[in-house]
């Protein structure tokens, strides 16, 4: 939430939507547009808090979460103030501007797995484009991606698995070891880079899936 939309919230922002689930309703923000973002636990207690001492305030009921002594510009200065503060008893020495923590919030939600349209309704983004701005893909991002893909791959088609091997005789058998045999190839060419070998291995496939198909059409008269 950009520091504006966070200065301009109501006191009423929280809603229930699901079993110990809640969302913030923010305000109208850059684009002119609503958005309900997702919170925890620890987000609803800070509220929560923030309405407890907004209900001691003596300034003039707005209906605003957070109380302005003077001016929606004047809170925001505080607010920078504030985190300018904290950063420094917290030892970091590189000056802070709250609209980082955007940044920092829409990389961490990548790694944690969020799509790219999802994360865009969060920050409030018309355009992929603009939340790609706030992404910091490191190294690191790309090996685990890398690694993952390699581990659990999600093909279109299902990963093939190994038939159940049952001692049959006669023809359900013989399709039983065609099976087994396609699955075992199936295995090996995914192995090999793209190349010759590969697409020899292609070929073969295609031949078992086709004799496979014509095994299971013969009808052997019973005895």
């Amino acid at each position: 939430m950009r520091i504006g939309e966070a200065a301009d919230l109501s006191v009423d922002c929280l809603y229930p939507s699901g079993k110990d689930q809640w969302t913030i309703q923010g305000p109208l923000g850059k684009l002119k547009t609503e958005r309900m973002v997702p919170v925890d636990s620890f987000v609803c207690a800070l509220v929560e808090r923030l309405r407890f001492f907004r209900s001691f305030d003596p300034l003039p009921a707005d209906r605003r979460l957070l109380a302005r002594p003077h001016s929606k510009q004047t809170l925001i200065r505080t607010f920078r103030a504030y985190l300018h503060e904290v950063s420094a008893a917290a030892g970091i020495p590189t000056r802070i501007v709250p609209h980082q923590l955007r940044h920092t919030y829409a990389t961490e939600m990548l790694r944690a797995g969020v799509s790219l349209p999802a994360l865009m309704k969060l920050l409030g983004h018309a355009s992929p484009d603009m939340t790609m701005r706030y992404l910091d893909v490191a190294l690191t991002d790309l090996q685990r991606e890398f690694h993952v893909a390699r581990s659990t791959p999600r093909h279109l088609a299902p990963q093939p698995r190994a038939p159940i091997v049952s001692p049959r005789a006669g023809l359900g058998g013989v399709i039983d070891s065609l099976l087994a045999t396609q699955h075992l190839l199936e295995m090996f060419r995914r192995t090999l880079p793209l190349g010759a070998s590969r697409h020899c291995l292609d070929r073969l496939s295609n031949r078992l899936t086709k004799i496979l198909s014509e095994a299971k059409k013969i009808n052997i008269p019973e005895k």
